[in-house]
């Protein structure tokens, strides 16, 4: 798929001054509310006003969203404060009943990008469209799931692109909702640079007090936008309570919020920079060899284990292995979460190697 400058056109056409902002409340709950919100919304730098129309639940019983009525209330916000007007849709009525009150943005959410099918219809169902259309990244750390997902509406002759980085499900516990796995949607960026690249630190934190460090994130990482959830009482939302922010609280983040440059001409930043990146080449050089050395005594281990045969996964000196390295990393200022992930990774490749080892 060929993501060209087209696709970035309907970002550069808002001429915007500053990083886009999408904001306004996880649901629609009253037509006041939605009307309120966006009037205090429309005199900041938030261009695009969002709304949950539609809100799928992970269990039944929840509060599902309005429907089309709030459709209506939307209709009647943009008449009044000149905000585009954005919904999530998860199916070709939604797409239809969207594209009927001239709805200018529409975002697949994450449950829905899991599920080809449907992204199919909503692709179909936007046939040749000129309206914006974002795409959340699935519920898993998947980016050939998330491309595919931009790949079947680019077929559909939709131009107006974008992604959405809300974050990632873990089955561990962290201090975030979902685990933002800056990486993954930093190889789709690189993939496809023209890709307009939009952060929710709303679903990412779950909790308003972390918005503007993870905005600033996303912002340090280049990102063209921010999604962020606003409510005009936050704490009786109808849904995700814990994650939106008042518009007021919403300005002051914007405020604080630095946007950094990309690069600099300057003769001493360019060469200190080279300096620096030629040690982390170096560096990782170094890392390749070690691991290519630690593979080595892994197979001569295995060759060990074969000739007494012993199973190959010994879990209680895997688990001495780990406790070990959280310690030693935590003094050399490693988060225990990179810890866990770099020696799992690890300890899969050390069982390949054995596995082959003992398999010949």
């Amino acid at each position: 798929m060929e993501i060209t400058a087209a696709n970035r056109n309907w970002l550069d056409q808002l001429n915007l001054t500053h990083p886009l902002v999408l904001a306004g409340p996880c649901s629609a709950e009253t037509e006041t509310q939605v009307l309120q919100i966006a009037h205090e919304l429309k005199d900041s730098d938030v261009s695009i006003f969002r709304a949950g129309i539609w809100k799928p639940r992970t269990r039944p019983g929840g509060f599902e969203g309005v429907g089309a009525i709030g459709l209506k209330w939307l209709q009647k916000a943009k008449a009044e404060t000149g905000l585009l007007m954005a919904v999530e849709v998860a199916n070709a009525t939604h797409v239809k009943l969207a594209l009927e009150h001239d709805i200018d943005v529409l975002w697949i959410g994450a449950r829905t990008t899991v599920n080809p099918f449907a992204v199919q219809e909503i692709a179909d169902a936007l046939q040749n469209t000129d309206k914006i259309v974002l795409v959340k990244n699935p519920v898993n750390p998947d980016l050939s799931l998330w491309i595919g997902g931009v790949e079947r509406l680019f077929r559909a002759g939709i131009k107006n692109l974008g992604v959405i980085h809300r974050g990632f499900s873990v089955y561990e516990k962290t201090k975030y909702r979902n685990n933002p796995e800056w990486q993954v949607a930093i190889d789709l960026q690189n993939r496809f640079p023209m890709l307009p690249l939009i952060c929710d630190p709303s679903h990412i934190t779950g909790r308003r007090d972390m918005i503007q460090e993870v905005s600033q994130q996303a912002l340090d990482l280049n990102y063209d936008g921010l999604i962020i959830e606003t409510h005009i009482d936050p704490d009786n939302a109808w849904s995700d309570a814990a994650q939106q922010v008042t518009p007021t609280r919403l300005k002051e983040i914007f405020e604080d919020l630095k946007v950094k440059k990309k690069s600099s001409e300057s003769a001493s930043y360019l060469l200190e920079i080279a300096k620096l990146r030629t040690k982390i080449d170096a560096s990782d050089s170094k890392l390749l060899e070690i691991m290519g050395e630690r593979m080595k005594i892994s197979e001569a281990i295995g060759n060990l284990k074969k000739e007494n045969k012993i199973a190959v996964l010994q879990n209680q000196r895997w688990m001495q292995i780990l406790e070990r390295m959280k310690e030693e990393g935590s003094q050399k200022g490693l988060s225990e979460a990179f810890i866990l992930n770099f020696f799992k990774a690890i300890h899969q490749e050390s069982i390949s190697h054995q596995e082959k080892v003992i398999n010949k």
